[in-house]
């Protein structure tokens, strides 16, 4: 749906709050006196739009430790607007300290998220997102109710500085490891780089995965403009929640939903996005998902069609040299949306949580940095995007980031040095007489979706320290795992259909050659038709199906990374009935 084509509801009109507190019914005076036992008066049940405020705060989250400060912020506004807001926590799916793998509980905490919006008195809702799992958690929930919904960020933290240099978390963090194995840096040094690569509230400050899908929320039109790279701690960042707690109101009274904003135009613009900011990998399978919670037919090819003419032109890490902080100083994500629509690769009428177009929130804004947001003939990378290979290595497709790869290992044949599993490259990698070199190929077995179990970020295998020990920074890595968005190298991921299923991976020998060819999106495991067929017909599950519980659902329900790791009986948009209970 564009800006011009959308017509607001007529107001005042029913909400679906008063299906719980309106008249004078048992029921109504059942939910009204329980909720007044928190000091509410009478007059916020009248018919005002209840506003929930979906928090994923944790102590155990950090990147979000700081979002009960912005959820006063957000209330602040809808009580200005003449709403009424309450506050429910939700699953919070950490990065940094969840075990196995964040991913695994991505869908977890899309559930709760989608059934506490839709079990609760509410009539719109803001989503309080940050460390990377949880903007898209929150949204694929949100979709799935389809009530008015609109994000608020928690921010990136301060730049990290560590003898003079700029250090980028998560990206440095890979970086100092690798040059300790080498030789080049000392653990007391690594030890005490430590406290400069996280000094402030907030998620990374690079443009991993938590900053690529705060631009994508900002670029999907689900926050307000600017939303994506306010660092955590600065003012204008509890401003802008503010601001939204006011505009949620008005989605509300309008009935702007999350279907109404995300269309397959939507989904087309963030992707073109997350080829000029350099993006995370992860937001492939995010976005997949979340369209698919909505109906949308979004496809890997979609994200090729789309990216691959796009040069990546925001100088971040892990792909440039700058961090989050100098992104916002120079306009942010607006001037990156309004330089897409300048080049003819935005469609400039998708309708955004203001009601506005996303042309007509960006047209006027500046770029007050050339060197960090640069114009395309200095772009990182003239063709970036994701990169979308097959072959019969990879018929369900796998990606690579062009922005983060060595040009040099772009078109390259190697044999390949085959890892069972995590346990198994743990085991070996640091072996000296591991039968491997720089012009070999890396590939990581059982880690996807289903094998790790969660897909988690071991994509981006750390080298041998022989082959770092002579210089060597990059070789190719072949893996059905995601890797970190802060992770930088010549590495493919998500390669389907995973091993764990049976996919072509599972199959791959030491010794066996393989062709990457990135330019012609060919991935080819180079051994005979027949002998590829009688591998497959012979192999066996090695992976252990999880006794019970959350693992054992996670296991049996989720879909491949080509189709967005979500569960196959969460896909599309349930609506937001709900049956009154009596009491």
């Amino acid at each position: 749906m564009d800006a011009t084509s959308f017509k607001p509801a007529t107001w005042p009109r029913k909400l679906r709050s008063q299906e719980w507190f309106s008249g004078s019914t048992k029921d109504a005076i059942y939910h009204r006196s329980w909720m007044k036992n928190q000091g509410f008066p009478a007059d916020l049940f009248d018919g005002r739009p209840i506003v929930g405020i979906c928090n994923t705060w944790s102590e155990l989250t950090p990147c979000n430790a700081h979002l009960r400060d912005i959820a006063e912020r957000v209330k602040n506004g809808v009580w200005e607007a003449g709403g009424f807001p309450v506050e429910f926590p939700v699953f919070s799916p950490s990065e940094s300290t969840l075990r196995p793998t964040a991913m695994m509980f991505r869908n977890l905490c899309s559930m709760d998220v989608e059934e506490a919006i839709r079990g609760k008195c509410i009539d719109g809702v803001v989503l309080l997102a940050g460390c990377d799992k949880t903007t898209p958690a929150l949204l694929m929930g949100a979709a799935s109710v389809d009530l008015p919904a609109i994000v608020v960020s928690g921010g990136p933290m301060l730049n990290g500085y560590f003898q003079g240099e700029r250090v980028g978390s998560g990206t440095h963090l890979w970086k100092f490891s690798e040059a300790v194995k080498a030789g080049e840096m000392t653990s007391e040094d690594f030890v005490e780089a430590e406290a400069s690569m996280s000094r402030s509230p907030g998620s990374c400050n690079t443009m991993g995965t938590a900053s690529t899908m705060a631009s994508m929320a900002e670029a999907l039109g689900m926050a307000l403009s600017g939303n994506a790279a306010i660092p955590a701690v600065d003012s204008r960042r509890r401003m802008m929640a503010q601001l939204t707690g006011r505009r949620i109101v008005q989605m509300v009274k309008d009935d702007l939903k999350p279907s109404d904003i995300l269309t397959k135009d939507a989904f087309e613009n963030a992707i073109r996005t997350n080829g000029a900011i350099g993006g995370s990998t992860n937001a492939v399978v995010h976005l997949l998902a979340i369209a698919g919670r909505v109906g949308i037919d979004l496809t890997l090819e979609d994200w090729d069609r789309c990216g691959q003419n796009v040069p990546t032109i925001v100088n971040l890490m892990p792909s440039g040299k700058y961090l989050m902080e100098e992104f916002f100083y120079a306009g942010g994500l607006p001037v990156v949306i309004k330089r897409l629509g300048e080049e003819g690769l935005l469609h400039k009428e998708a309708i955004t949580v203001s009601g506005a177009s996303i042309w007509e929130e960006v047209k006027d804004v500046k770029n007050w940095n050339e060197d960090v947001i640069r114009p395309k003939e200095q772009a990182l990378t003239a063709s970036g995007g994701i990169a979308v290979l097959r072959g019969n290595l990879a018929p369900g497709g796998a990606v690579l980031k062009p922005s983060a790869a060595s040009e040099h290992l772009l078109t390259h044949k190697g044999r390949a040095v085959v890892f069972e599993d995590i346990d198994d490259y743990k085991a070996r990698i640091e072996d000296e007489d591991l039968d491997i070199d720089e012009t070999c190929i890396m590939v990581l077995k059982n880690c996807g979706p289903r094998g790790y179990p969660g897909m988690a970020e071991v994509g981006n295998m750390g080298l041998p320290p022989k082959v770092l020990r002579k210089g060597i920074t990059d070789m190719i890595r072949i893996s059905d795992a995601r890797m970190s968005g802060t992770a930088y190298g010549t590495v493919v991921l998500h390669t389907s259909p995973e091993a764990a299923r049976g996919g072509p991976l599972a199959v791959v020998q030491s010794g066996d050659m393989i062709e990457l060819d990135v330019p012609n999106r060919r991935l080819h495991l180079d051994i005979p038709d027949a002998e590829l067929e009688a591998r497959l017909k012979a192999w066996q599950p090695t992976v252990d199906v999880p006794d019970g519980g959350y693992a054992q659902l996670y296991h049996e329900r989720v879909m491949g990374a080509d189709t967005g790791a979500d569960f196959d009986f969460l896909v599309g948009c349930r609506g937001n009935e709900v049956a009154r209970e009596s009491h």
